[in-house]
C-alpha cells in the first residue's frame, strides 16, 4: 500500500491514486481492468489509511487489521466467502482478526466490505499493509518538528 489506496462512495471496489488533476484526482481501479476514471470533489474519497474500526477500548488503523488478516490467512485470499457467509459466520472470523472488536458498532455489511477490501488488495498484490502506517508516521514525524 506505498501508494495511495482509495475508497469512493457508490464506486464498488478500491483504487489507486495515479495523480491529481486541477479538479479532480486520476484513480486506477484495482481490478483486472486498471480502469483510469476521474474522481472529482463531490465524489466521497476515502484513504485506507484513514480508516478505523470499533474496538471495546479504542479504534483500531484498518491497515493493523488488513495485517492481521493477513497473518491469519497466511498472505492469501480470505477463507470467508463474505456474501454467502452468515452473520454468525461472519463474526466467528471477524474475533479471530480482531478479537476485541465492538459487537455493537460494527455491523455485518462492514466486515463483508473489509473481507472483499482485503482480497482486492491481495488479488492486485498488495500485501504491505504495516509499512505503510509506518510510512506515514515517518513522514508526518520530521514535519512535526520544523514547526
Amino acid at each position: 500500500m506505498k501508494e495511495t489506496i482509495l475508497a469512493i462512495a457508490g464506486k464498488p471496489g478500491l483504487y489507486k491514486l495515479v495523480t491529481r488533476g486541477k479538479n479532480n484526482l486520476i484513480v486506477e481501479a484495482l481490478d483486472q481492468t486498471h480502469r483510469r476514471m476521474p474522481a472529482f470533489g463531490t465524489d466521497r474519497i476515502t484513504s485506507l489509511g484513514d480508516v478505523a474500526m470499533y474496538t471495546e477500548s479504542d479504534d483500531v488503523p484498518l491497515t493493523t487489521i488488513l495485517e492481521s488478516m493477513k497473518k491469519l490467512e497466511d498472505g492469501k485470499k480470505a477463507s470467508i466467502d463474505a456474501k454467502k457467509a452468515s452473520p454468525d459466520e461472519l463474526h466467528e472470523y471477524f474475533t479471530k482478526v480482531l478479537p476485541e472488536w465492538d459487537r455493537d458498532r460494527v455491523k455485518n455489511s462492514h466486515i463483508q466490505k473489509l473481507i472483499q477490501w482485503y482480497n482486492i488488495l491481495v488479488q492486485a498484490g498488495i500485501t504491505d499493509f504495516e509499512d505503510a502506517q509506518e510510512e506515514a508516521a515517518e513522514a508526518e514525524a520530521p514535519a512535526a518538528e520544523e514547526k
